[in-house]
Formats: C-alpha cells, structure tokens, sequence
C-alpha cells in the first residue's frame, strides 16, 4: 500500500509516517521503481503500536525501548516492558500532581475577581505574584 492509503488505514498523516521513518520508530518502507514508498502489514502494525503508545503519552524514546524490546525479545521482555511502564506511571503521577496545585493557583486567582472593582484583581494579582521558575525535567 501507499503512503496515503497507510495513513488513512491508520488515522494518521502521511506527515507522521515520514516523521516515525525519520525518527527510526518505524522501518524505512520499500521503494517502487518510481521511487514511491511501498508498505506493508509490518509498518501498518508498528504504526498503530506507535499511535496507542502515544494515545497514552509515552515519549519517543520510551517507545523505543518498546519497539527493541519486541524485536529482540528474551527472558527479561516482560519485566523491561513492566519497569519501563511503572517509569511512566511515576512520571504521569508527578504531573497530576504539578496540574493539581495549578488549577489551585489559578482558582486563588480567579478568586481575586471582583466585578464590581474598577480595577482587575486578576491582572492585578498577576502583576504582583511571586511565581516559582519551573524546573524543566524529563521523566526518561
């Protein structure tokens, strides 16, 4: 099949396809004589395993190790896939948590309106808050 009919068998674009290609997420496809790409049940498969890893917003990477796992499968699949799982529910865990205190800050904020005010309690509240610079982290 072509790019195109993968994409929509899929619920992708060609664009991701090319993009997962790139990445080495998925096999590079065969070319036809006129330098089309030709695939396969193979790429159609990893491509959905792709899409519901990150349905569940695993990382490229976490993905990764996930495809090598299927690919070179030994004893220890199971218990790689089980690690690397628990990773990313610890991970999921601390954003709940960081999106919790923000809906916090931001309910205290709206708090602040006060419609009857000629002045914003909002914009006012924002001009003034000492807000902690987010540590920009990875969980991989």
């Amino acid at each position: 099949m072509k790019i195109g009919e993968l994409a929509s068998i899929a619920g992708c674009t060609s664009e991701t396809i090319r993009f997962y290609e790139k990445i080495g997420l998925l096999p590079q496809a065969e070319r036809t004589q006129s330098n089309y790409r030709i695939y396969g049940k193979k790429h159609l498969e990893r491509l959905i395993f792709i899409r519901n890893c990150r349905a569940l917003e695993m990382s490229h990477e976490e993905i990764r190790m996930l495809i090598a796992i299927i690919d070179s499968p030994n004893q220890l699949e199971h218990q790689s896939a089980h690690l690397l799982l628990a990773s990313h529910l610890h991970h999921i865990d601390e954003r709940i948590d960081e999106l919790t205190s923000l809906r916090k800050q931001l309910v205290r904020l709206q708090n602040h309106c006060h419609p009857n005010n000629e002045s914003c309690g909002i914009l006012q509240e924002l001009a003034e808050m000492e807000v902690q610079a987010k540590v920009a982290k990875s969980h991989l």
